[in-house]
């Protein structure tokens, strides 16, 4: 399984592993049940300094590349916590990554040790209502009057807005009517989550309830202007240096994920006494089992590729999506054969095989369709025409 892992991220997947056994499975169904954010494992990881494992060195962080926090992501999801694992610290590894790139001294000096250290927790909000993946239409307008920008709009799918005091932003703040191309104008902002002039309205959903899901109404935030992030009308461009790494660590977490489901599934298949016989010894049990371990370990062979190619500096957007987009299905796939090799007990939360299904649909769905994937792959790898 970890024939692709050097000594030292073998070391970073045990590490985790042995961490994560402390949440065991009556805590992440307690967590399923409660909608309770999952405080205990987001402070082991940070008192440990893995909240920072992706951050530069000076600032607290470990200075690793993002393949040695996929290894970490994976196996934080592989030890059963699942997304809801997973997406509870997601967001430190690789959202203020646009701080790092383009912050000035002092806003990394002021931003990402508080993060590193988990005194701070972050919210990413970019999705709205209207625009879903068209990011360039946006419409939450930030509008700059003295040392302030106001801002004004909504944004929908927000993770961790419940428990967070700060949020990265993405706003318009030079009208679409006005720009040239429809990604300039657009501003990035790493500021304070002021619930005074923001409501946060959680969304009520299938799966992941220990990690919430919002809508934002913005109504007259105001945001200093040293919170403004790089240039101003530079902000797309900015969140472009978090899009790739977002997949891969979205593609590692689907790959941890589909192993869990796929070792309750072999598990069981090997006691699980029907007509005299384990179950296991059925082709009809054996293949699909079979299948998910090869389409998982194919993924994770993508994932890691992507995020080397990234590491080095290398154009990695092709496998970076591709690696989204196969394990997320590996992972889906993987949790539907632990579910019918349980037959009747798979439907029961006692197994927990429907919760890692039902928490499976996420790296489908998010942060990108997977048809925008395959669109993404027609046009720049096949050379084909738009199609949108």
């Amino acid at each position: 399984m970890d024939s692709a892992l050097s000594a030292d991220r073998l070391e970073i997947r045990t590490t985790i592993l042995r961490l994560c056994e402390q949440f065991g499975d009556d805590y992440w169904r307690a967590r399923d049940i409660s909608g309770d954010f999952p405080e205990e494992l987001y402070r082991a990881l940070a008192d440990d300094g893995w909240l920072g494992i992706a951050m530069p060195e000076q600032f607290g962080g470990a200075g690793l590349g993002i393949a040695e926090a996929a290894v970490m992501m994976q196996a934080v999801a592989e030890s059963g916590a699942a997304m809801s694992g997973a997406s509870a610290v997601h967001m430190n590894i690789f959202g203020l990554h646009p701080v790092v790139v383009f912050g000035t001294d002092e806003q990394k000096a002021r931003m990402l040790p508080p993060l590193i250290a988990g005194r701070h927790k972050a919210c990413f909000a970019v999705t709205e209502p209207d625009a879903g993946l068209n990011t360039a239409e946006l419409k939450t307008r930030a509008e700059r009057k003295g040392d302030r920008y106001i801002i004004t709009g909504q944004k929908i799918w927000i993770s961790t807005a419940q428990v967070a005091d700060k949020m990265l932003l993405l706003a318009r703040t030079t009208p679409l009517n006005k720009v040239e191309r429809k990604t300039q104008g657009l501003s990035l902002f790493y500021t304070d989550l002021d619930r005074s002039r923001c409501e946060v309205r959680e969304i009520d959903k299938m799966g992941r309830h220990a990690v919430d899901s919002n809508m934002l109404f913005f109504d007259g935030m105001e945001v200093p202007v040293e919170n403004l992030i790089g240039a101003e009308g530079d902000g797309f461009r900015q969140i472009l240096h978090g899009m790739n790494p977002e997949r891969i660590l979205i593609a590692a977490e689907a790959v941890g994920i589909g192993r869990a489901a796929l070792k309750r599934a072999a598990k069981y298949a090997g006691e699980r006494i029907v007509f005299g016989r384990q179950i296991g010894k059925n082709q009809g049990i054996q293949h699909p089992l079979a299948q998910s371990w090869m389409q998982l370990e194919a993924s994770n062979l993508m994932t890691l590729h992507a995020a080397e190619l990234y590491d080095r500096g290398a154009d990695c957007g092709a496998a970076a999506n591709a690696a989204k987009y196969l394990a997320a299905e590996a992972a889906y796939h993987a949790c539907e054969n632990a579910i019918m090799t349980h037959g009747g007990m798979g439907y029961s939360k006692e197994f927990h095989v429907e919760r890692y299904m039902r928490e499976s649909w996420i790296p489908r769905i998010a942060p990108v369709s997977p048809h925008m994937i395959m669109n993404y792959i027609a046009e720049r790898v096949l050379g084909l025409p738009k199609s949108y």
